[in-house]
């Protein structure tokens, strides 16, 4: 819910914080266009499996789950730090990074659940990753600190007490990441507009 909220914070606020010292750096603005471009390729895949998970269990709307999405423990990763008022690339870069590993993690529940779109699913994760790795080498170029994150998940899957939930806790993964990538391309977008 409060991801909600953010997503329709006004980004005008974020307008208030210029990065004179990055502005001008080619180098780090085509950086945000190639990885504009990459995260749009990743919105699309995740659409392409939202379209998948609605023509498949029939569950399309998310007003409709909404009751049941009471019942799941299903990770949420928050941008907050790309809305505020008091921006700052770092912070942001950070979360979207956090966001990215939270998800990359938590797409096994979609591949279990449309064991027929694996490929899919795994080419989502690389891209992912890759995403991730393009962000922390920026960051290290511009002498940002990083977190490096250990290759392997640690965070627990989500457990589901019957196939259905499963099938909604997967709506519910995909919804909210498309969410999430929505707000990381238009922090991304707007560094390239200063």
């Amino acid at each position: 819910l409060l991801l909600g909220v953010l997503l329709w914070a006004p980004w005008w606020a974020l307008h208030g914080a210029p990065l004179t010292e990055l502005s001008g750096d080619q180098d780090f603005q085509l950086f945000l266009q190639r990885n504009l471009e990459f995260t749009r390729k990743i919105r699309g895949d995740v659409a392409a499996l939202q379209r998948v998970v609605c023509d498949t269990f029939q569950l399309c709307k998310e007003e409709e789950l909404q009751l049941v999405r009471q019942d799941l423990d299903i990770a949420q990763a928050l941008l907050e730090q790309c809305h505020r008022r008091t921006f700052q690339a770092e912070t942001c870069f950070s979360q979207i990074r956090v966001g990215l590993r939270i998800y990359h993690g938590s797409l096994a529940t979609i591949r279990d659940l449309l064991p027929g779109h694996a490929g899919l699913v795994e080419t989502l994760q690389l891209d992912m990753a890759n995403l991730s790795s393009n962000i922390q080498q920026q960051m290290e170029d511009l002498g940002l600190a990083t977190v490096t994150y250990p290759t392997e998940n640690q965070d627990p899957l989500p457990t589901f007490s019957s196939h259905f939930h499963h099938q909604v806790g997967g709506f519910f993964i995909l919804a909210n990441f498309q969410r999430f990538l929505e707000t990381a391309y238009r922090a991304l977008r707007h560094l390239a507009s200063l």
